[in-house]
């Protein structure tokens, strides 16, 4: 198995990837491999003692950052750590692409060297939210602002196929993302997908909101980018905020403390569930190729955790899974 890791991805890079590789080197015999400026990693790979056949480097002497525009980027810097692991991707010398950068310009430049899968109009950010039954698919989260009834449609496919693999759900339930469960509930753009959902053949069970989605009421959450962005970063303040809550009311007296001390098991199983560096990265499902994306936040616990979900998508088989699901379903009909 052979998996790329963007070097100079995250905002810290490659501080945080260097980090993560040396931890990969210790936890898998496959190694790894790093795109990035091949002067600076290598002895910074040296200092941090890894054996340099545990961890190859690739130079890409180009770095993209999070205020290059998408486009202008992807044709303008063909050598960067981003444009040189998909290349490698593309040629078939890397199994999967994980990378903390830029979101536009990974989505654009896996779009230029690697294309869609063949009856995909518009590849999806699936993010995996933690529920009271474990954890449901959403998508997308910020790939595509503006979306068609068509382009949700296939991000039920898609989802559906990811949720099977990724959470074992045999016939995941889909839902539609509104602001309420009637049909007749929801934008313009909800309307129309409605029925279309309806007769996708999917285990469809109808509109969704928002609350009913952390109860566990569905396995796939179906909207469009702009919604699904604000739905992720609200999730995380919010997740974020009652941790904080919890820190300083338990160590507002002695009472609380010694129940903080007494309930830390079951805090700790709470705050790694809600905590977004378990996920670490999320794949670009519709792309011809395993490309992941993670947060440009990432730390080194958060890439390594990165590198175990391009791993697991690789050993699920989850880009035939995608290819073989798109051209069954009504999507390759409706476009």
């Amino acid at each position: 198995m052979r998996i790329v890791l963007d070097a100079m991805g995250s905002d810290a890079h490659p501080t945080p990837e260097l980090e993560a590789a040396a931890a990969a080197a210790r936890l898998w015999d496959e190694p790894l491999i790093l795109t990035g400026p091949e002067g600076e990693l290598r002895p910074r790979l040296e200092a941090l003692r890894v054996d340099s056949r545990r961890v190859q480097v690739v130079d890409a002497p180009d770095v993209l950052s999070m205020t290059d525009h998408p486009a202008e980027s992807a044709r303008g810097k063909p050598r960067s750590s981003m444009a040189v692991g998909i290349d490698l991707l593309h040629r078939g010398e890397a199994d999967a692409f994980v990378t903390a950068g830029n979101t536009g310009g990974a989505m654009v430049t896996a779009l230029f060297r690697l294309g869609r899968i063949r009856g995909v109009k518009r590849p999806a950010l699936a993010a995996l939210f933690p529920v009271q039954t474990g954890r449901a698919v959403v998508l997308d989260i910020g790939a595509n602002a503006d979306c068609r009834p068509e382009y949700l449609l296939q991000f039920a496919v898609m989802g559906s196929v990811y949720a099977q693999l990724a959470l074992g759900r045999d016939k995941p339930r889909v839902g539609l993302l509104s602001n309420g469960e009637e049909a007749e509930k929801g934008s313009t753009l909800v309307k129309e997908t409605f029925p279309l959902l309806q007769r996708s053949g999917l285990n469809f069970v109808g509109n969704v909101e928002s609350k009913e989605v952390y109860s566990g009421a569905v396995d796939v959450v179906v909207t469009d980018g702009f919604t699904g962005n604000v739905f992720l970063k609200t999730s995380e303040a919010v997740a974020r905020l009652l941790v904080d809550i919890l820190k300083s009311e338990i160590r507002s007296g002695p009472v609380t403390t010694l129940g903080g001390v007494l309930a830390l098991p079951a805090l700790r199983r709470v705050r790694k569930l809600m905590d977004p560096a378990e996920v670490g990265a999320v794949p670009l499902l519709g792309i011809d190729g395993l490309v992941l994306v993670g947060h440009g936040r990432s730390d080194a616990r958060a890439l390594v955790s990165a590198l175990r979900g391009a791993r697991q998508a690789v050993e699920s088989n989850l880009l035939p899974a995608l290819r073989q699901a798109v051209q069954r379903s009504p999507v390759a009909e409706a476009l």
